[in-house]
């Protein structure tokens, strides 16, 4: 159980206490270098899923939202059970990761919106005061900054043999081209873990 806490709380602390840089510090589409060019921070916000996937709209907004809250219950009395059965520490450390991810975006999209201001491409996000946020309860936007541009070239500089379907809608190919936060970092590592050493532990 002690474990399962630390890697809770290291993950939300780290990944809330990044966010709230990023919005306070940082206008929409700023981007700072970090090691080179292929790894920058890189404000953007989104309304749908990890790595700054797209899902419906207001009405998806809210629906993922709510998902989220559920799938959040049903992986914290997953966690509960595993456990207190003492199962593997593989199993417990990655699902406590997942559960960790999960509850840092969701808090992102239920109060964000309702203690920030907008953050624009000109203005930086500030605290506001009850009732004067961007958005609503469950409408916020999720943080996100991580941005690794490893292969990064312009059609007409890339080799003859990479076909015009790989390039993006402006015309470059770039690799890695989604932006993500600490909370997807931690889905994905517990989600890998799972899959690769754990899928045999999974049922109660």
């Amino acid at each position: 159980m002690k474990k399962s806490l630390l890697i809770i709380l290291l993950v939300l602390i780290t990944d809330q206490a990044l966010k709230v840089w990023v919005k306070l510090s940082m206008t929409l589409g700023e981007e700072i270098p970090i090691v080179g060019t292929w790894f920058n921070l890189y404000f953007t916000e989104n309304i749908g899923m990890a790595f700054g996937l797209q899902f419906g709209g207001e009405f998806g907004k809210l629906f993922l939202s709510i998902f989220r809250v559920l799938a959040i219950i049903a992986i914290a009395i997953y966690l509960f059970i595993i456990i207190r059965k003492q199962r593997s520490t593989g199993l417990v450390v990655s699902i406590s990761l997942i559960f960790a991810g999960a509850l840092g975006n969701i808090i992102d999209s239920s109060f964000y919106g309702m203690i920030f201001t907008q953050s624009t491409y000109h203005t930086l996000g500030a605290f506001t005061g009850e009732g004067h946020g961007y958005a609503s309860f469950l409408h916020g936007k999720v943080v996100d900054m991580f941005y690794f541009p490893i292969i990064d070239f312009a059609q007409a500089e890339g080799p003859p043999w990479l076909p015009s379907w790989v390039y993006g809608y402006d015309g470059h190919f770039i690799f890695f081209r989604p932006i993500f936060n600490i909370a997807d970092s931690a889905i994905t590592t517990g989600v890998a873990w799972l899959l690769l050493f754990e899928r045999k532990n999974l049922t109660l």
